[in-house]
């Protein structure tokens, strides 16, 4: 039996590994099939104190610290977690392994929405880019476009254009409904964003004579640009748990939803900036909260 079981091997998960090896706590992390989330796939990291490299390297960095400390590595994902009467529980995993133990620690993250259409993988990572402050920098004094309209979306044009030539939003709605109004002032009193509502992408293709990317619109107007932004939205990765647990919209958890010895953090938890500093910061706190669970138990 151990003392707790961490899914997600993302900044919150093995900072929680971190805080449990530190309290002599035994914990295994189920990092899925790949370690490190998101952050694994951020080729260069800027905005973590600290830290200057890939996301990847970060990741390495903290696992090799969590194992340090006793922490164990499993590269599968959790199927279901049963909750017993004791107030144990058992994770079922994908590879069929099953772990018992006294808490469970969520931080299995969230994965941003995906553009389907063509040429949107194809340039993923080469102009097509899931994240502002991650990517931003990258296209100082360029163009780009950012498509979406929530709060996300106009939250990531402002950051843009401090650093682009300029911004142009493409959204599908007459107007943005559903972000927040001082986002839409903001936007309006910034000369370099211009907005093209009313419309979608429909497919994404490389001039032919450039590096420039050449945003086609489902009115089949061709919009030239350095890079495309997609922020239409986060889902969280939560579908091993029981739909007994109630989640937002974006499929995130409160903490006030869970069974006692259960808690959440990072991206997987409501009301939090997805940054990898707010990851590190919920890690921190939900496995604090796991060993004191723990010693009140014993």
């Amino acid at each position: 039996m151990l003392d707790c079981i961490i899914l997600g091997s993302g900044p919150a998960g093995l900072t929680a590994a971190i805080y449990c090896g530190r309290a002599k706590k035994s914990s295994v992390v189920l990092a899925g099939a790949t370690l490190g989330g998101q952050t694994g796939e951020i080729a260069k990291l800027e905005n973590y104190p600290g830290w200057m490299g890939s996301g990847m390297e970060l990741i390495q960095f903290i696992k090799k610290q969590a194992e340090s400390f006793g922490a164990k590595i499993e590269y599968t994902a959790a199927k279901d977690i049963k909750f017993h009467d004791d107030g144990t529980y058992t994770v079922i995993c994908e590879n069929g392994k099953t772990f018992d133990s006294k808490t469970v620690i969520l931080a299995t993250g969230a994965t941003a929405r995906r553009l389907e259409i063509a040429g949107a993988r194809e340039f993923f990572g080469r102009g097509v880019s899931y994240c502002a402050t991650c990517d931003g920098f990258f296209y100082t004094g360029r163009d780009v476009l950012v498509i979406g309209g929530g709060n996300g979306a106009l939250n990531d044009a402002l950051y843009l254009a401090d650093v682009a030539k300029t911004v142009t939003i493409v959204y599908r709605k007459a107007e943005f409904f559903r972000a927040e109004a001082v986002l839409v002032e903001r936007i309006k009193e910034r000369e370099n964003i211009k907005c093209i509502f009313n419309t979608e992408l429909k497919s994404i293709s490389q001039k032919s004579d450039s590096d420039k990317l050449i945003a086609t619109t489902t009115d089949n107007k061709e919009i030239e640009t350095d890079g495309i932004f997609v922020a239409i939205g986060h889902e969280a990765n939560t579908d091993y748990l029981s739909e007994t647990i109630k989640r937002d919209d974006m499929g995130r958890i409160a903490q006030e939803s869970l069974p006692d010895g259960m808690f959440v953090a990072g991206d997987v938890k409501s009301g939090i900036k997805m940054q990898i500093a707010t990851a590190v910061g919920t890690g921190c706190s939900a496995a604090m909260d796991a060993i004191a669970y723990l010693n009140s138990k014993e």
